[in-house]
């Protein structure tokens, strides 16, 4: 597919040229994925102050090791494999945060997430996966050691929104310094999430520039295991909040274009947040539920509770597809290329069966 019809099938209104393009989506999958995870929001203070943005306090709060590990041990009673550390970005820029690191034994953020990933490798059966946003190639390839994978959503290719109420007090959001870690993460060969945040601001072409940019990068690098598409949700408080929300028909689009352009990737969206269309979403080439959490909430839609596993199951099987469990890092990533050796004896010694 090129640029060009793209953003045509964007653009048009025409019901036909839906029905059109949904037949040329590969059907055959046997299985919708999903995660089962824990959120470890070690601390919501963050450097950008995003228009859409509910996670960010301004109260520099920072979770103690404790709290965390009484978090990871819970939910690795519950089964889950997933540990999901995240916090706003560069914490660390902010004074008390930085004293409360010292007062625990560490220089930065950094310093204190690895050793708590560290301990969740050698005390659980839950394997990190890291998304805190902007990070460094010595940063990723420090974290490596110790994650499954590692996220970071694009969110959009446009530099117009950084100067607009979605980024414009966001410095972490310019789209060069998002692609400059894409791309560090696919040299260091880290299997990694990304994804579109869809209803901020952005146009046709924008949106279909995004897409193409993740499919360049992935075509060098090979490390993308899956995109997600999310959809802005509307949250009292926030700068826009008189924001409309993406149409259930533009975000059927977009996944479509998805697949259609990122073909072997997975195509992921938030089920939280799509209880009414996620089911549908699922023929338009979604393959994967992401993370859900029987223990903690979504702390960036706290509004939007997860649905259980057996309302996935359900939703799944009703079109014919099994729900699998996977691990932060997907099946086909899962080897000495891709990982640290440290991360992939692990997996193997929890007996994960990779299947074809």
């Amino acid at each position: 597919m090129k640029r060009e019809e793209a953003v045509e099938f964007l653009k048009s209104k025409d019901p036909n040229i839906i029905v059109e393009y949904l037949n040329k989506i590969d059907k055959n999958k046997k299985y919708i994925t999903y995660s089962k995870n824990v959120f470890i929001p070690l601390s919501k203070w963050c450097r950008n102050r995003c228009g859409y943005c509910i996670f960010r306090e301004e109260k520099p709060s920072l979770m103690k090791p404790n709290e965390v590990k009484e978090i990871l041990l819970k939910g690795d009673k519950l089964g889950c494999r997933e540990a999901l550390f995240t916090f706003g970005e560069r914490v660390d820029e902010n004074k008390e945060i930085k004293e409360k690191l010292k007062s625990l034994g560490f220089d930065n953020i950094i310093e204190y997430l690895y050793h708590l990933e560290d301990w969740t490798l050698n005390n659980t059966n839950l394997l990190p996966h890291t998304n805190c946003g902007i990070l460094s190639y010595d940063e990723l390839k420090l974290l490596k050691e110790v994650n499954a994978s590692i996220g970071l959503m694009l969110e959009n290719v446009s530099k117009r929104l950084m100067d607009e109420i979605p980024h414009k007090f966001s410095p972490g959001k310019d789209p060069n310094l998002r692609i400059e870690m894409i791309e560090n993460a696919g040299k260091l060969k880290i299997p990694f999430t990304t994804g579109l945040l869809i209803g901020i601001g952005e146009n046709e072409e924008e949106i279909v520039d995004s897409l193409f940019k993740i499919k360049e990068i992935h075509e060098k690098y090979g490390h993308i295991q899956e995109v997600i598409i999310q959809n802005f949700r509307v949250k009292k408080g926030i700068p826009m909040e008189n924001y409309k929300e993406p149409s259930p028909i533009k975000m059927l689009k977009i996944i479509i274009l998805a697949k259609l352009i990122l073909k072997d990737i997975s195509i992921q969206i938030p089920p939280n947040l799509n209880r009414e269309t996620g089911q549908l979403f699922l023929l338009a080439g979604v393959d994967d539920w992401g993370g859900v959490s029987p223990l903690t909430k979504d702390y960036v839609n706290p509004e939007a509770e997860w649905p259980e596993v057996e309302e996935l199951r359900r939703w799944s099987e009703e079109l014919g597809y099994n729900l699998k469990l996977r691990l932060p890092v997907y099946d086909k990533f899962i080897s000495k290329e891709w990982l640290s050796e440290r991360v992939y004896n692990k997996i193997l010694s929890m007996g994960w069966k990779v299947e074809d």
